[in-house]
């Protein structure tokens, strides 16, 4: 019975399988095959594709991928996306017909990916809802909406003295190693419970870097809310050269959906090395500092695209927050003037802030927000008028006193003052602070409360202000009031009093 059973079965099986070759016609396809006429690093030529067009994907042996570079009249110059080791002269090439793209939607919340969309995380499959491609038109003028809603970012000297509003672009400068990364890093963490996505753009960083980034995220719980594109140092500079087009595409998903986006492209002075590498390898004409003529276009149209549109068009709004890296404490070099005059003003990290350990270590002196002060909260406008202002002139006081010159007492306080603003800014990695304690620290600064507070005990001081406990709904009120009123402020200003009670008294 089972041998018979089993005979039926193969016979239904061959039976179908003998209908199904009846039915099939074969279709033609037109397919446009080219050939590599050379390899470089990161680069091909290709010739025999007449019909390709600019940046349009060509698909090579082994799944490596690449785009149209330079469409010339008997050769196509490709950037290739790949493992380019395994391509030789001779190998075919496929037109795709499509221009490079990337996969987003809400499945790539909490992933790691590459720029092409691969996911580098070992979570299995990326699921996504729909391709987009990575190079897009900015929004127009007209569907766009003024910056009025902050992004807070928990560091005190940022918030108060260098506001940055949704749909802002701000720039972080500064040497290697003074802790550019880590400001973005706390800005992300900041977003906890404030409905705001965020995007962690890596381009041509070592992978340990990366790493630990990425560590970070997962330690305060801030994957559950970001999406991380990585290229590391050995990737093709093809891979670099598209990253940050590609995460913006992702981010850009979100905030037409009416979504908030904060997006850290960390850093684009590895962009524009990729950029530079590549059209050097295509034989572009060089021009100043060996780039190639468009550098200052390609980050233009790519910072563009940040802003916050129109309630009509979804409201959402997307904050970049580009990095790039100076030499020397070079801010007039070609790359970060370009990106300081595309960008909506600049936090400037000194070298010699960090050394003195005064963290984070911006220069305020030489950092500006030209936008994010229209959508700074009310509070901090009451509280932070004066600041700036004599933080600047106790900085220039501060050498002048090096001398050892005698002060009269009006200076002396001044003097004093500053290093108590000084004292108060400082502010440890992954410490964000809320809105409510910062406030209350810089009404306290604001009515000279620190003053008679010694400085060796400044840190403690500041502590037990930030720990004194603001009614609730006082806090509400200062993220919602158009002004700090005289009642809100004289409880936070009698809140502080008496934390520092026991300070002055020591004093």
């Amino acid at each position: 019975m089972e041998a018979q059973s089993l005979q039926q079965v193969l016979d239904g099986m061959f039976a179908k399988i003998s209908q199904a070759r009846k039915a099939y016609t074969p279709g033609l396809f037109l397919r446009e095959i080219g050939t590599i006429t050379s390899i470089a690093t990161g680069i091909a030529k290709v010739s025999g594709l007449p019909g390709a067009g600019f940046e349009e994907v060509l698909k090579f042996p082994h799944e490596v991928y690449g785009i149209a570079f330079n469409v010339d009249e008997d050769e196509i110059g490709v950037v290739l996306l790949g493992d380019y080791w395994q391509l030789h002269a001779g190998d075919e090439v496929e037109r795709r017909g499509h221009v490079m793209d990337v996969p987003v939607g809400d499945g790539l919340i909490g992933r790691i990916i590459n720029p092409m969309g691969r996911p580098l995380d070992g979570h299995g499959p990326l699921a996504y809802s729909a391709r987009l491609p990575v190079e897009r038109s900015a929004a127009a003028i007209m569907d766009r909406a003024p910056v009025t809603v902050p992004l807070q970012t928990g560091i005190k000297v940022i918030d108060a003295l260098i506001p940055i509003g949704r749909g802002q672009r701000e720039l972080i400068l500064g040497n290697r190693q003074t802790g550019k990364t880590a400001i973005a890093l706390d800005a992300i963490l900041n977003q906890r419970d404030k409905n705001v996505l965020c995007v962690y753009c890596a381009i041509g960083q070592r992978a340990s870097g990366v790493a630990k980034v990425i560590a970070a995220l997962r330690e305060h719980g801030a994957m559950e809310y970001s999406i991380v594109v990585v290229t590391e140092g050995n990737d093709p500079p093809g891979l670099a050269y598209v990253a940050p087009y590609a995460a913006t595409s992702i981010a850009e998903y979100f905030m037409e959906k009416g979504r908030d986006v904060l997006i850290v492209y960390d850093d684009l002075t590895h962009h524009a090395r990729a950029y530079r590498e590549l059209s050097l390898l295509l034989r572009r004409p060089p021009g100043r500092e060996a780039f190639p003529g468009d550098i200052f276009y390609i980050h233009s149209r790519l910072l563009e695209r940040a802003t916050h549109l129109l309630a009509e068009n979804g409201g959402g709004s997307l904050t970049a927050l580009p990095i790039i890296e100076t030499e020397a404490e070079d801010i007039s070099a070609y790359i970060p003037t370009n990106l300081i005059s595309i960008t909506d003003g600049q936090i400037y990290l000194s070298p010699a802030l960090f050394d003195l350990g005064l963290l984070p270590a911006v220069d305020v002196g030489k950092s500006v927000s030209r936008v994010g002060g229209k959508a700074q909260l009310a509070a901090y406008r009451a509280v932070t008028e004066d600041l700036k202002l004599a933080y600047a002139q106790f900085e220039e006081l501060e050498s002048f006193a090096r001398f050892g010159a005698r002060l009269e007492e009006g200076t002396r306080k001044t003097i004093e003052h500053g290093r108590r603003i000084r004292a108060c800014l400082k502010q440890p990695e992954f410490g964000t602070i809320p809105v409510a304690a910062q406030i209350a620290v810089l009404l306290a600064l604001s009515d000279k409360g620190f003053d008679s507070v010694p400085v060796e005990q400044m840190k403690a001081a500041e502590q037990a202000v930030r720990e004194a406990a603001i009614p609730p709904e006082v806090s509400a009120r200062l993220a919602t009031a158009d002004k700090l009123s005289d009642e809100d402020r004289a409880i936070i200003s009698s809140i502080a009093q008496k934390a520092l009670a026991v300070f002055q008294e020591a004093s």
